[in-house]
């Protein structure tokens, strides 16, 4: 296993309201580590205690280029029903850098496991999202092999997430899930982003219940995108 990381894309800043560090502290934290690129992804409005949309609409004064350190600013967006709504508009998808979207309790309207899938491709589908975010967390029923063969199509990255495999979190079925979202992308040679969703600068790139996975499903080093910043940025446009 390649254990060289060049980024981590999904990250949270205290502008989200339930995390723990600045843009600046996340940014030191990142630059220690020797990381190539940052994403950091603010909570969408669906979320309560996040940012107001104004906070997306300034982010052009903020600078890209920190040292030897790449800073993309961003959101993850709420896929809020099984229509794939988003909860902003292409207004503010034109002022990110990344535009992630996953399922999240606090505002998700589910139904059906044949429903919940649908509204999910519709979200992998949107020309707008790059990235879906903790597809395998559980917290809706999900149809997996249709999910994959999609992100497949439109080129849009499925996240395994670091954050929703900790046991602290108590997703039950967030193990069995994600491996086989691995299982399936490397059945079909789908590339997947690897997150540490961190919520305090000391979680950045921090990867220690992916690895499990990745070994038990030996899943191959040339289908993670964290390994190679420049296949990544052109894979997502």
């Amino acid at each position: 296993m390649n254990y060289t990381l060049k980024l981590d894309i999904h990250t949270h800043t205290i502008m989200s309201g339930h995390a723990y560090s600045t843009l600046q502290e996340m940014v030191a934290a990142a630059q220690q580590k020797k990381l190539d690129i940052l994403g950091i992804t603010e909570h969408a409005p669906g979320i309560p205690g996040t940012c107001d949309p104004i906070y997306f609409r300034n982010l052009h004064v903020v600078p890209r280029q920190m040292g030897d350190l790449r800073l993309m600013l961003g959101a993850e967006l709420n896929i809020l029903d099984t229509k794939g709504t988003l909860d902003l508009d292409e207004y503010y998808y034109r002022q990110l850098d990344l535009r992630i979207a996953g399922i999240h309790v606090l505002c998700w309207q589910g139904g059906s496991i044949e429903e919940n899938t649908e509204g999910m491709l519709a979200a992998i589908r949107n020309p707008w999202v790059q990235v879906i975010s903790h597809p395998g967390d559980g917290t809706a029923d999900l149809l997996f092999e249709p999910i994959v063969l999609a992100s497949k199509e439109s080129r849009t990255l499925l996240e395994i997430n670091n954050s929703s495999l900790n046991p602290r979190r108590n997703k039950e079925s967030a193990l069995k899930n994600n491996l086989e979202i691995l299982r399936l992308c490397k059945k079909y040679e789908v590339p997947v982003i690897l997150s540490s969703d961190a919520h305090i600068s000391y979680d950045i790139a921090n990867y220690e219940f992916i690895w499990p996975l990745l070994a038990e499903t030996e899943f191959p080093d040339e289908l993670i995108m964290n390994y190679y910043p420049d296949r990544f940025l052109q894979y997502i446009g």
